[in-house]
Order: C-alpha cells, then sequence, then structure tokens
C-alpha cells in the first residue's frame, strides 16, 4: 500500500499544474453529467422492476391503472343536476386533451341507463340511481360530500408528459364555469408522485445549502489552530460536484433515500479532509512544503484510506436488501465516500502547492489544547474503570435490542411526503370522508375468467369479503356491471352473460377486464395503519383459498397494496440481515487488515452503538421506515471512522509506552480535538437532514445525528474501557502461560 502512495506523492509534488489541469476537466465533464441526473419515486424505488413481483406489478398498472388521476368534486349535493351537468360538459374536452386515454364518471353510468341523456331533475337522478348496484354508484359517489372522477392518462408516458397533462388538465378546469358551490381538485397516484418528485428537487437543493452553511459554521468555530480553515468545505464540495457528475454518467436516478444520502456525504467527506488539513498543517510547520505534502499523502493518506474502506463495510451491507431504495443509498453512499476521499487525497496537498500553504504557527491552539485536554481526562477516568463502564455500555444495548422489534414500521408512502404538499392535503381529506384511495387489486387470472362460473364466483366472494370484513367499505368487480346491465341479476346461462358483456361500454371493460384471461377485483378499505393493512391481507388470502375460484382460475393480490404491505416483511428481515452482515464485513476487514488482537476492538462500541440507537429511536417514537432501515449497517459504517482512528494511535502509543493507562491518555489527547472537530463537522452535516420538510428524511436525520453523537461516545469513552480491558485480559493470559511455563520447567 504505501509505495502506491509513494508513488502518487511524487506525482503530486513534481506535476501540480496538470493535476490541476486535470481536475478543472473533471469540474466541467462533472458539470456536464449533472444535467443528466433525473428524479425517481414510486414503486421501482420499492421493488426491483426485474423481479417477478417487479414485472407483475408494472403489467397490472399499464393494464388496469395507467397512471389514473382522480377528478375529487366537492359539494352537498354530488346528484344535482347543475353538478352532473358541468361534470357532463368537461368530459369530452379533457379526453380530448394530449396524454388522456379515457376519462370515467358517475355521468356516464347514468347515461347508459337513460340513452345518453342526462336526467333535467333530481327525481329521475335518484329514479336511475336507485337501479344501480350500490357498489357502482359508491365507486364514484363515496359520501354525500364528495364525487369523483376517473381519469386514465396513456400508457407509458414520461416523467415530463405526465406533468404537461396534469398540468393541461388543471389548466382547462381553470377555465371553465364552476357551479357555485362545487369545488373541483385533481388527485390521485400520478399527481401525488409528480408533485412529490418536484418537492424532492427543491429539497435536495436545500438540504445541501443548509448542510454546507451549518459546515461552514462548525468549521470557522472550532478548526482555527490551521490556515485556511474552510479549505475542507471547498474540497467536500468538488467532492460532491464530481459525485453528481459521475451519477449523471452513471444513470443513477435520485430518489429519496439518494437525496438524503448527499449530506450524509458531506459529513463524512469533511471528515476526511479535516484529518488531511490537520496533518499538513503539523508537518509543514517543521518541515518543507514538498516534503509535509508527501508525508501527508504517505501516512495519511492509508490510515484515512482504512476508516473509509472501513465506513463502505457497513454501506456493502445494504446491498442484500431486496428494496432498490436501500440499495441506491448504499450505492451512491460508497461512490460519494470513495470521491470524496479521493478529492481530499489530492485535493488538499495540490491546493497546498499551487497557492504556497504556509501553517499558522506552532503547536495548537489553546482551544484544542483544553479539548485534547478534557477528553484525555474523561479517557483516563474511564481507563481505570473499565468494567463498570463496559457493564453499563452493554446493559443498555441490551435494552436497546430487547426494545428493537417494539419499534413500529411504517410503509406508508403519504406519511413520508410534506404535510401541505396539496396532492397529500387532497388525498387525506379523501381518506378522512371516505377511507384508503388505495384498493386492494386482486388480479384474477386464468383460461377464461369471463366464463359464467368465473363471473359467479366473483360476484360471491365480494359480497362474502364485505360481509366479513368490517374493514371494507365496497367491492367491485366486473360482476357488479353485469348485474347492472342484466336488471340487477347475474345470467343464469352462457350466451345471456355474452350478450350482457357485449352491451356493457369498452371503456367501462378495460377498467376491469384484459381479454378473456386477466380480471381486477377491487375491495376499498376504511383507512388503516400499515400494520392493520398487513392483516388485512392475510384474511383476504385467507378467503380466497376458502372461497376458492372455478378450476383453471387462479388469484394474486397486486398493487401499491401488496407493495407496501410486503414492503414491511422486507423490512424486518433485510434490517437484521443488513446489520449482521455490516458487523461480519467490519470483522473480517479489521482482521485482514490489521492482523491484531486489537483490532476486534471497534467491534465492541459499535454493537453497543447500535443497540442505543434502538433505545433513542423506542424514547423519541421514530418507527422504522424504509430509511431508518438502514440505520444500523449505516451506524456501524459511521462510527468505525472513529473508533479505528483511536485503536490506531493506540497501537502506536502503546509500542512506545508500557504504562495501558498513559498509552490511553496519549492516544485521546493527540487525537481528541481532530476526532472531534471531524465529528462535530459531520454531526451538523447530517443535521441538515431534520430541516427537511419530508418527514422520512428528517426523522432520518434525526437518527443519523444520534448514531454520530454516540460514535463519538463511543470512541471517547467506550474504546479506552475496552483496550484497557483487553490489556488485563492478555496479560493475565500471559501469567498464566508463564506460570505454566515455569511450572513444568521445574518439574524436567
Amino acid at each position: 500500500m504505501p509505495p502506491i502512495f509513494s508513488r502518487l506523492a511524487d506525482v503530486v509534488v513534481d506535476h501540480p499544474r496538470l493535476l490541476s489541469g486535470c481536475i478543472l476537466v473533471f469540474m466541467a465533464v462533472s458539470l456536464l453529467g449533472m444535467t443528466m441526473i433525473s428524479m425517481v419515486s414510486g414503486n421501482d424505488t420499492y421493488m426491483s422492476p426485474t423481479s417477478e413481483r417487479g414485472i407483475i406489478t408494472a403489467h397490472y398498472q399499464d393494464t388496469f391503472q395507467q397512471n389514473t388521476l382522480v377528478l375529487l368534486y366537492e359539494s352537498g349535493t354530488p346528484l344535482s343536476p347543475d353538478q352532473l351537468q358541468y361534470i357532463d360538459s368537461i368530459q369530452d374536452p379533457i379526453e380530448n386533451l394530449p396524454y388522456v386515454s379515457s376519462v370515467s364518471q358517475i355521468t356516464n353510468v347514468i347515461k347508459e341507463k337513460t340513452s345518453g341523456v342526462l336526467p333535467s331533475n333530481r327525481a329521475e337522478i335518484d329514479e336511475v340511481i336507485q337501479t344501480l348496484p350500490e357498489s357502482i354508484v359508491k365507486q364514484y359517489i363515496p359520501s354525500q360530500l364528495l364525487s369523483m372522477g376517473m381519469i386514465t392518462l396513456d400508457p407509458g408516458l414520461t416523467l415530463d408528459q405526465k406533468e404537461n397533462a396534469i398540468e393541461n388538465i388543471r389548466s382547462f378546469i381553470a377555465s371553465t364555469t364552476v357551479p357555485p358551490g362545487l369545488t373541483i381538485q385533481l388527485t390521485g397516484e400520478a399527481a401525488f408522485s409528480q408533485e412529490m418528485e418536484d418537492e424532492l428537487s427543491k429539497s435536495m437543493g436545500t438540504l445541501i445549502i443548509a448542510a454546507l452553511i451549518l459546515m461552514v459554521i462548525v468549521v470557522g468555530l472550532l478548526f482555527t489552530y490551521v490556515s485556511h480553515r474552510f479549505l475542507p468545505i471547498l474540497i467536500v464540495t468538488l467532492g460532491l460536484l464530481f459525485t453528481f457528475g459521475l451519477m449523471g454518467m452513471a444513470h443513477i436516478q435520485v430518489g429519496m433515500s439518494v437525496v438524503s444520502a448527499f449530506p450524509i456525504l458531506l459529513g463524512l467527506g469533511i471528515d476526511y479532509a479535516i484529518q488531511f488539513q490537520s496533518r499538513l498543517e503539523e508537518e509543514s510547520r517543521t518541515n518543507p512544503l514538498s516534503v509535509a505534502v508527501k508525508t501527508t499523502i504517505i501516512k495519511t493518506g492509508p490510515a484515512v484510506l482504512f476508516a473509509m474502506l472501513a465506513t463502505t463495510m457497513g454501506f456493502m451491507a445494504m446491498f442484500i436488501s431486496p428494496v432498490p431504495m436501500i440499495q441506491s443509498f448504499g450505492l451512491v453512499a460508497i461512490i460519494g465516500v470513495v470521491v470524496c476521499y479521493l478529492t481530499s487525497l489530492i485535493g488538499i496537498p495540490l491546493f497546498a502547492l499551487v497557492f504556497g500553504y504556509k501553517p499558522k504557527g506552532a503547536g495548537k491552539s489553546r482551544q484544542s489544547e483544553i479539548i485534547d485536554l478534557s477528553l484525555s481526562k474523561i479517557a483516563e477516568w474511564v481507563a481505570k474503570r473499565p468494567v463498570p463502564i463496559l457493564l453499563l455500555v452493554v446493559m443498555v444495548a441490551f435494552i436497546g435490542i430487547q426494545l428493537d422489534p417494539k419499534i413500529p414500521i411504517n410503509t406508508n408512502e403519504q406519511s413520508f411526503v410534506p404535510g401541505d404538499m396539496p396532492a397529500k392535503v387532497t388525498m387525506d381529506k379523501v381518506s378522512r370522508t371516505i377511507g384508503s384511495t388505495d384498493p386492494i387489486a386482486i388480479l384474477v387470472y386464468g383460461s377464461d375468467v369471463i366464463s359464467l362460473e368465473s363471473i359467479q364466483w366473483m360476484d360471491r366472494f365480494t359480497k362474502y369479503q364485505v360481509d366479513s370484513h368490517s374493514q371494507l367499505t365496497n367491492a367491485v368487480s366486473i360482476a357488479d356491471y353485469v348485474k347492472m346491465y342484466n336488471n340487477g341479476t347475474i345470467p343464469s346461462t352462457k350466451s345471456e352473460l355474452t350478450g350482457v358483456l357485449e352491451q356493457i361500454p369498452e371503456e367501462t371493460q378495460k377498467q376491469f377486464l384484459n381479454g378473456r384471461n386477466e380480471a381486477i377485483i377491487k375491495l376499498y378499505t376504511i383507512k388503516l395503519d400499515t400494520p392493520q393493512k398487513g392483516e388485512l391481507r392475510k384474511l383476504v388470502e385467507a378467503d380466497l383459498e376458502f372461497v376458492y375460484p372455478p378450476p383453471g382460475i387462479k388469484t394474486r393480490i397486486v398493487g401499491s397494496f401488496e407493495l407496501f404491505t410486503t414492503l414491511i416483511r422486507e423490512l424486518v428481515e433485510s434490517k437484521e440481515a443488513m446489520t449482521y452482515l455490516g458487523f461480519l464485513l467490519v470483522v473480517v476487514f479489521l482482521g485482514v487488515v490489521y492482523r491484531n488482537i486489537n483490532a476486534i476492538t471497534p467491534i465492541i462500541p459499535i454493537v453497543a452503538i447500535v443497540g442505543w440507537n434502538a433505545v433513542a429511536m423506542y424514547l423519541l417514537g421514530i418507527d422504522y421506515n424504509i430509511l431508518t432501515a438502514c440505520l444500523g449497517s449505516m451506524t456501524i459504517g459511521i462510527a468505525c471512522q472513529y473508533t479505528i482512528l483511536v485503536m490506531e494511535r493506540y497501537i502506536e502509543e502503546r509500542e512506545s509506552n508500557d504504562d495501558v493507562i498513559e498509552s490511553i491518555k496519549n492516544s485521546v489527547r493527540k487525537i481528541g480535538s481532530a476526532i472531534l472537530v471531524s465529528g462535530l463537522a459531520t454531526f451538523f452535516g447530517f443535521s441538515a437532514l431534520i430541516l427537511s420538510t419530508f418527514p422520512i428524511v428528517s426523522n432520518f436525520g434525526l437518527s443519523t445525528i444520534i448514531a454520530v453523537f454516540f460514535s463519538l461516545i463511543g470512541a471517547v469513552i467506550v474504546m479506552p474501557a475496552v483496550l484497557v480491558l483487553l490489556d488485563q485480559v492478555i496479560h493475565k493470559v500471559e501469567k498464566i502461560e508463564d506460570d505454566v511455563f515455569s511450572h513444568s520447567h521445574s518439574h524436567n
């Protein structure tokens, strides 16, 4: 390893202008790459589009959902003639707008019963409504305050096309004369996703700027003992620019998890920059600049590299998660920390050579001396009491491990986004009035889903569902429309059924049928939280086994309901697996790199910190979600940085000092302020996440800054106790071995 760093040091010292030119070219390429970055939200962030579930879900959405928008009509008289005339008048113009496939409203159903003419008075309207199946009426008029129209967009639209379609519909509605007392809003999954992506774009810029401002304040206050104290901010900003450029070139899309990764990268990246500049400052006080640069690269390069690689072990563990959003977080975090490390390794020495870096003066500042002395006194106090300290540490961690399964898991996407986002406000209003807007979709597939037996079974099954489960408000299938066009009954012969199906409009059939091989059943629920949805899913799946379909017909729960209830199980399983794998990777890495019994010592504080996190989350009421599920493996990566630095310095001190307590004191005194400055810079970089308008991101931010705080405690308090205890154990073992050896020798 050192020869690589030695050669790199020679290149930096001998060719600073050439390297500077290369960096300027990389900056230009990165700026170009940034323009290629695209936002992503929706199902592809929660499940792999190439998995069996992903393919089936995409097929279901393309066939039966097709980016459905909901026109929400709010008034006290949803069936008044004026309102129905207005709803009918906007139908054709909306259908003729670009990217709109069809519009389905209560007026379509009424006109089917009245030869295409809307009744002109309320009595006639009520008479027609009474002849319609209740399940169909409830689909369009779920309460006395709301009615809904469904707008289906063309399949396969790009994000820009969807945005244009939504804007066109909104502009058209704004241009119409709305009857008094009626308000109209556009909502639904497509509108929700579009607004979410817009908010994500805004949030990303805000978070990065906030993180940079917070780090400028911290570095300005604490990093006073070096020349050019804001240099790490410049370097980490460059590192982030290169990361963005690389992501754009590699077509890595930006979702909620990736937005959260950027302040994390700033926090970790500034840590590397501070380590390099601290060493450069120290070396340049006693050596010529070229020698100082070489020493910094050769000595600090490998040490920070090992800390960085240990951090990536935690992020690598995220790849075993089946959730793409978690995998994306891990991938971007790994790319980012590697890029930020390389930027610091080359950028800080290069800056020093090009601009003639001059150290601030001899010695450390009074402030850093106070910090170092205070931390070394704490370490000494701990080192003299390792057993009680570690008992307390382990006890709190054990409590955390017991509490962890009790922390709720939340996979409700609507709770992840800003509370004032218009589409969310509208959807919340709907769900308060009528329950969930997202039905349980059951895909019915087989050789002939519109056979008489299949239609009879769908009718029987939907009735059984509504009668059996109080959580269900409505159940709709093609069988309801068959009854509507056959005077309220299912036909008794195959030929009669064929005749009735021919009467049902094609647009209506497309909502529930895909040829003869696929059909959909929709079960509408009251508003349920995530665990309740999971329980209801189990009941419905059991009912599908009990009230089973005819031979040759199979069923499968699909869509968002299936996605988010499955996500709970995946998060529970992968959360623990990621943490255990993170531990394993770090243990193997430390063992391979250091080949020393002390190499295992960082694992003890890291295990403790993961347990403490659970205690903090439980007490603060923070749920597990798609981001906080990464916390275990991410904490392992972050905690490694600080604990390894303490361990490395201790090993170095122990080689020249027989007194273990003195070695602990000296190691903490020499690196205490550097750890604290970089730790606080990381802390404030992460804390920018709390400012996010997305609750999922702000909760993640709170969790991560707690993890950083615990990591600093782990490095300064737990590590000394572990190192001293291990030293005592080693000495006792050596004493026993010596006694055994001398005893056997005396017998001989």
